[in-house]
């Protein structure tokens, strides 16, 4: 594959039948180097929340991007890609216990078998992740990816021999996603209340056919109107509520801003999923932000509104930095249907349903437990 071209997913593309959850759904991990490395804790924190408060996440095809450090020098500074040399070498044994933690983990979804997806081999090839300008023709701006996958196809890692950061690790995944939806799990995130998947997914695909523009006579900014059917209302992207959005509907990244306030008004609601006994309710209003915690999104969608070029993103940058910004603007400008963009809503946004574990600063447990030592010897020495 040259670095110009971008097939979209092979299963994004086409009409699905009703299918179980985890088939629809591909499970995107990125981690980087963290202190808490060589330790697992972090990934393995976020596993115990899906098999809590969302099995069916357990059971998906998963990418994990092993994504890695710029330099080494004498101080660690992880958000610009620097480590200590003592890091880089717990980042190394980290890559081997994150990728054998996600085999043993996700292989029990083959069948139940220990190492059943991977006992006959693994498959090695390599990709590239291309960015930035091709103005002149001696520049080859890209970053080499071992790409290795289990036959079956089901669990993959992306390993860059240099730092490309989330929102190209993010492509990268994309690039190689078979499902027509992705849920996005940075590292550091945890579930902390029970997901509604199926249903949620099924909103979803209702929503296909919805037009992601309004002709003149049908205005987005006028109050009071009906709430849409799901088929007249495009969902491509549903985030989860964490401390900083409780009542978001209600907060001033929405209040402040009459168009956003009109929207909201006109869209939130409760979508109905099933019917009679076994229908429920799912509360969604609508987010004028594109984050990068915790997500659910259309695949095709992803490719096509973040990352329509090479020049779309940066190496190193975060989505939410880059993409985030430009999705509001346009969203204040009226373009929200454009995005399609969702905040799951329970008890009116007061439910927080993922916690932040602060991955750039925890040391796990035993690191942690050392540092609160050395924290109390320090206090007795100056009582």
């Amino acid at each position: 594959m040259t670095s110009e071209q971008v097939p979209p997913p092979l299963a994004a593309a086409r009409t699905l039948s009703p299918r179980s959850s985890h088939d629809l759904v591909t499970v995107v991990f990125t981690s980087s180097p963290t202190p808490s490395a060589p330790s697992t804790e972090l990934l393995s924190s976020i596993i115990a929340s899906f098999q809590k408060h969302c099995a069916p996440l357990t059971k998906c095809r998963v990418i994990l991007v092993l994504d890695t450090y710029d330099r080494i020098a004498s101080d660690s500074r992880l958000k610009k890609g620097t480590v200590t040399a003592e890091g880089a070498k717990k980042f190394a044994e980290y890559k081997e216990n994150a990728k054998k933690l996600i085999l043993d983990e996700y292989s029990r979804s083959c069948g139940g078998a220990e190492n059943a997806c991977y006992d006959d081999g693994l498959i090695i090839t390599e990709g590239e992740a291309e960015f930035g300008s091709v103005a002149y023709a001696q520049q080859h701006n890209a970053v080499t990816l071992t790409i290795t996958r289990t036959k079956n196809g089901r669990i993959t890692f992306i390993e860059p021999h240099a730092r490309v950061g989330f929102g190209l690790g993010v492509r990268s995944a994309l690039r190689l996603t078979e499902t027509p939806y992705v849920w996005i799990q940075q590292h550091d995130w945890a579930l902390v209340a029970d997901i509604p998947l199926a249903p949620l997914l099924e909103i979803m695909q209702q929503s296909e056919s919805a037009p992601e523009s309004l002709d003149s006579s049908d205005s987005e900014t006028t109050d009071g109107q009906e709430a849409r059917t799901t088929s007249d209302v495009p969902v491509k992207y549903v985030c989860f509520p964490s401390t900083r959005m409780v009542s978001y509907a209600k907060s001033d990244h929405v209040m402040l801003y009459p168009a956003l306030r009109a929207l909201t008004n006109l869209y939130k609601q409760n979508f109905s999923v099933g019917s009679g006994s076994t229908g429920v309710k799912i509360p969604l209003t609508p987010l004028f932000f594109w984050h990068d915690k915790p997500h659910l999104a259309s695949t095709a969608h992803y490719l096509s509104q973040i990352f329509p070029s090479r020049a779309a993103m940066l190496r190193g940058a975060f989505i939410e930095d880059t993409a985030g910004q430009r999705a509001r603007t346009e969203m204040k400008d009226g373009l929200w249907r454009k995005w399609a963009c969702w905040l799951y809503y329970p008890e009116e946004g007061t439910k927080l349903c993922v916690r932040h574990l602060k991955g750039r600063t925890w040391r796990g447990t035993d690191g942690e437990l050392v540092q609160r030592m050395q924290y109390m010897r320090l206090n007795s020495y100056n009582a």
